[in-house]
């Protein structure tokens, strides 16, 4: 099972994924992961959930590519999101868990 982090804000978790050397923005390059999912490996998720509103939901992924590349993605996580980078990125978060 993979380890999972607790963080009070997404600036934590951010700030933490940063020290961790996870400094670039792949929601500047979410193209790249929509067209190429299995050049990226998710291996830290951290959802954020607001204390009134399902639309405050979010979730941080820590992804390293394929090149070596580790940086984080930041996403709506309500029930109605559309963001097909996200969903990508859950699919391979969830298929990684299972190995």
């Amino acid at each position: 099972m993979k380890t999972k982090y607790h963080y009070t804000t997404v600036l934590e978790a951010l700030e933490d994924l940063k020290e961790k050397g996870f400094d670039h923005d792949f929601n500047l390059h979410s193209d790249a992961i929509k067209s190429n999912p299995n050049d990226y490996g998710v291996k830290h998720v951290y959802r954020y959930e607001g204390d009134s509103d399902p639309d405050e939901e979010s979730v941080v992924y820590g992804i390293i590519s394929n090149s070596g590349k580790k940086g984080v993605f930041v996403a709506g996580f309500s029930a109605n999101s559309d963001n097909e980078a996200s969903q990508i990125l859950e699919k391979l978060y969830i298929e990684s868990s299972r190995n």
